[in-house]
Order: structure tokens, then C-alpha cells, then sequence
């Protein structure tokens, strides 16, 4: 039997998405699954999608770590799930992007990298000294840092803004960085990606089939990381680190309303039931208690 190791303390720092070739080849091949979804399944998309990707390819690493642990005491889930997941994620990251360009560049190339050049070089100025102190991870800045041409700005952009909102607890105050900065580079980011793809490839499919296939590849992503995320929280509830090895996709979202997705960071007396492979429908599921990951329905 697999042992349970030692509660995990340092956080995975956020990964910066795929470029948009490899992204695109991952929305092919997640395709059949994204369009056998039901209309009445889909998640309304409530967080931002470009960072729930970056923080979900930063955690990967530890969830295959625990692939041989969930196959082995939980049989009933689909553990192929935690295979499938930088698939799901990389195929929501390309579906938001053809619904960026599916209006066409709004506003235009030039002027998006005339703000997203210099944003980038004060970010990425404020992680490397940030970095120095050891207040963010260092080899994702230095993996930032080796980015270069236009593609590589506007991914680099989402990386940044992921990689401060996931620390801004422990370095606000310690950065000249600001909130707005860090939001705008989640917002250029992906507006960048967007314009450069209609300039090489020409405007995506209509706006309202492309918010279709966005919110299926979201609802798709987002059910297969909860479902990981319940079979980590069944295994790792006595060690306790379960926000380090898959953190909560709508923690800290500032205004709005708590999910029923949440779950908290300490565990309540006893541990939560063995997660089974149906997702919980966001709109019924009861509201997770203080601390206790959310029931899992009957299957």
C-alpha cells in the first residue's frame, strides 16, 4: 500500500499556458467530449479562465504525483481524469481565445503592444526582485524571463498576472506592483494572443458559436480539476495540504459570491466522503460548511 508522505508547504507557482498551436491540437483532441456536454451542464464562467489555466498547470506535477495513490484507494473514480487534465486545460485556454478574436481585434495590434512591451518589463523587474527575497518562485521568473517575441509577451503577461494574484497575500506592501497592474497583464494577455492569431489565421468562428465551445471547454476543465481536486481532498485531509497541492479555482475573487465549489483550508473532525466520479451541478450543489470540502453527490 501506498504511503501518505509528509503535508506539502511550499505552493506550486502558477505555469503560463501553451502557445496557441499546442493549444488548438488539445481543443481537437478534447473535442468529442466538449461537444457531447448538455447545455443544461455548463458552468457559467465566473472566474478568469487564463489564470484557472495557469494555476491548474502549476499544480499538475503534484496531482500525477498522486495518480498511483488515487488509482489505488479510490478504484471507483476515474483517475484518467488527472491524465486528461492539461488536455482540458490547455483546450479551455485555446477556446477563450477564439472567443477574444471571434469580434475581431477590437483594438487593433499596435496599440496592445504598445502597453503589454513595457507592463511586462515592470513585472517582470518587480518578480525577479521579489524572486531575490525569495517571496516568489525563481525558476518560473527565470522561465518568464527567457520568453521572447510578441507570442511570447502576451503569454508571459498571463504568467505574471497569475503568478502575483497567487502570492499578493504574502508580497503586498513588498512590491511596487499594483493590483491594477496585475489585473490589466491578465486582461492584455490573452487580448494580445487574441490579435495576433486574427492577423496570422483571420478572424475565429462567430461570436456566439465561439461563447458555445468556450463554455464547454470551460465546463469540461473546470469538472474534471474539481473532481482531482475531491480525490486530493479524500486523501490528504489528515496531512492538510490540500490548498497548496490543488487550491480552490474560485478562492479569492473579490466580491463575488462564495461557490459551492470552495472548500476551506482546515479540516473539519471528520473526513469527507470517498469523491465519486459524477461532478456536482454548480447551480444545486449545497454550499460547502466552514472548512469541509463540498459534498459529493450520490452517484
Amino acid at each position: 500500500m501506498t504511503k501518505p508522505s509528509a503535508p506539502l508547504k511550499k505552493k506550486p507557482a502558477p505555469r503560463k499556458p501553451a502557445a496557441p498551436p499546442q493549444a488548438a491540437a488539445a481543443f481537437d483532441k478534447a473535442a468529442p467530449e466538449i461537444d457531447a456536454l448538455e447545455r443544461d451542464a455548463l458552468i457559467p464562467i465566473n472566474i478568469d479562465i487564463p489564470r484557472a489555466v495557469s494555476q491548474v498547470l502549476g499544480v499538475l506535477p503534484g496531482l500525477l504525483a498522486l495518480r498511483p495513490l488515487i488509482a489505488e484507494r479510490l478504484p471507483t473514480h476515474d483517475v484518467g481524469l488527472v491524465d486528461r487534465l492539461e488536455t482540458y486545460a490547455l483546450a479551455a485556454w485555446y477556446a477563450h481565445l477564439a472567443w477574444l478574436s471571434s469580434g475581431g481585434p477590437q483594438n487593433g495590434l499596435k496599440p496592445l503592444l504598445e502597453e503589454a512591451v513595457p507592463l511586462r518589463a515592470n513585472l517582470l523587474g518587480d518578480a525577479e526582485a521579489l524572486a531575490r527575497r525569495g517571496l516568489v518562485d525563481a525558476e518560473t521568473v527565470a522561465d518568464i524571463r527567457a520568453g521572447n517575441g510578441h507570442m511570447d509577451t502576451a503569454s508571459d503577461l498571463v504568467a505574471l498576472s497569475a503568478l502575483f494574484s497567487g502570492s499578493w497575500s504574502e508580497i503586498a506592501g513588498k512590491t511596487a506592483a499594483t493590483e491594477d497592474e496585475v489585473r490589466r497583464a491578465g486582461e492584455l494577455g490573452p487580448e494580445l494572443l487574441a490579435a495576433l492569431g486574427v492577423r496570422e489565421h483571420g478572424a475565429a468562428p462567430g461570436p456566439s458559436d465561439a461563447a458555445d465551445k468556450r463554455a464547454r471547454a470551460f465546463t469540461l476543465f473546470v469538472n474534471a480539476y474539481d473532481q482531482t481536486r475531491r480525490a486530493v481532498a479524500y486523501l490528504r485531509w489528515n496531512e492538510g495540504d490540500v490548498e497548496a497541492i490543488a487550491p480552490s479555482l474560485y478562492k479569492g475573487r473579490g466580491g463575488r459570491g462564495a461557490s459551492s465549489r470552495d472548500t476551506g483550508d482546515a479540516p473539519q473532525e471528520n473526513p469527507p466522503a470517498q469523491p465519486d466520479a459524477a461532478p456536482a451541478s454548480p447551480d444545486t450543489a449545497a454550499p460547502a460548511a466552514a472548512g469541509a470540502p463540498a459534498a459529493v453527490p450520490p452517484g
